[in-house]
C-alpha cells in the first residue's frame, strides 16, 4: 500500500482505537497470547495510524497489543497506514469478524454504528463485509432483546439463535421469564421455538369471557409449573391443560404434581 511503513514502536506512544467494536478481552486468552509473545515474539503487526492526540491509534491488533504489554514488552512491530475515519472503523470490524473474536452483541452493535455513522443502508454493509443481508437483519434484531438477555448472549449463557428465538414473544416479561428459564434448564433451540409458537397461540386465543379468577389461576400455574397452562371453562367445570415441549418437560412437570414415575 502507498504510503505504508513498517517501524518498531513503543509501547507507551499507542493508544486503543476509540471505535474498536470489541469491548471484552478475555483474560485467559490473553495470557496464553503473552506467553507465546515471550516464548517466540510478536508474529504479525499491529496496524496503526498517526493519532490527532499523541503518538498512534490503533486500527487492527489491539489484542496482540495487550498481550504484549502483557508480556512485558516495550515496543513492538507496527504498519503504519493513512485511513479515512469510516475505513478505521470498518477495518476493526472486518478484523474482528474474520478472528472470530466479537460475540453477537458486540457484532450487531458494530453493524449499528456503522450504518448509523457511514449513512449505509444494511444492503451496502452486507457487501462491505462479506454477509448476506439476511444475516445482518438477523443480527442487528438481537438489539431489540432486553438488555439483560443481551449480557446472557455476551456471556454465553445464550446463543444468538436462542435470544432471537425469544423474540417471538412480544412481552419483556415474558422474554425475561423463558429467557432464565432457557439458562437453567438448558433448553434447546428447538424447544424454544416450540414454547414460543404454543405462547404465540395461546395470546391469539380471546380471553374476554375468561373471568379474573380463573385469568389469576391461570397466571399462577403458569409460573407454578414454568409452562404454557390453559384454563378451558367457567368457575364450575372445565379443563386445565398443561403444555409440554418432549419428555424431559413431563417428566418435570409429573415430579412437580407429586407423580414420581418416568414414563
Amino acid at each position: 500500500m502507498k504510503n505504508e511503513q513498517m517501524i518498531t514502536l513503543p509501547l507507551s506512544e499507542i493508544r486503543a482505537n476509540p471505535k474498536q467494536p470489541r469491548t471484552y478481552f478475555d483474560d485467559n486468552e490473553l495470557k496464553s497470547l503473552a506467553q507465546s509473545i515471550k516464548s517466540i515474539g510478536l508474529i504479525q503487526p499491529i496496524i496503526v495510524q498517526p493519532s490527532a492526540l499523541f503518538g498512534y491509534e490503533i486500527v487492527a491488533g489491539e489484542r496482540r497489543f495487550r498481550a504484549s504489554a502483557l508480556a512485558g514488552l516495550t515496543e513492538i512491530p507496527a504498519i503504519i497506514r493513512q485511513f479515512t475515519a469510516n475505513q478505521v472503523e470498518t477495518v476493526a470490524l472486518l478484523e474482528n469478524i474474520q478472528r472470530q473474536d466479537l460475540n453477537p452483541i458486540e457484532e450487531a452493535l458494530a453493524y449499528q454504528n456503522i450504518i448509523k455513522n457511514q449513512q449505509l443502508t444494511q444492503e451496502q454493509l452486507a457487501e462491505v463485509v462479506g454477509k448476506s443481508r439476511t444475516y445482518l437483519t438477523n443480527m442487528l434484531r438481537l438489539l431489540g432483546l432486553p438488555e439483560r438477555i443481551q449480557e446472557a448472549v455476551k456471556a454465553q449463557k445464550l446463543s444468538n439463535v436462542q435470544a432471537r428465538t425469544l423474540l417471538g414473544l412480544k412481552d419483556e416479561k415474558a422474554q425475561l421469564e423463558l429467557a432464565d428459564r432457557a439458562i437453567v434448564e438448558g433448553l434447546t433451540v428447538r424447544q424454544l421455538e416450540q414454547i414460543v409458537r404454543q405462547e404465540m397461540k395461546q395470546a391469539q386465543v380471546p380471553n374476554s369471557k375468561k373471568n379474573l379468577f380463573l385469568s389469576d389461576v391461570e397466571e399462577s400455574l403458569k409460573h407454578r409449573f414454568g409452562t404454557v397452562v390453559t384454563i378451558k371453562g367457567s368457575e364450575s367445570k372445565g379443563k386445565i391443560e398443561l403444555n409440554y415441549a418432549d419428555l424431559d418437560e413431563l417428566n418435570r412437570i409429573l415430579e412437580l404434581l407429586g407423580i414420581r414415575e418416568e414414563i
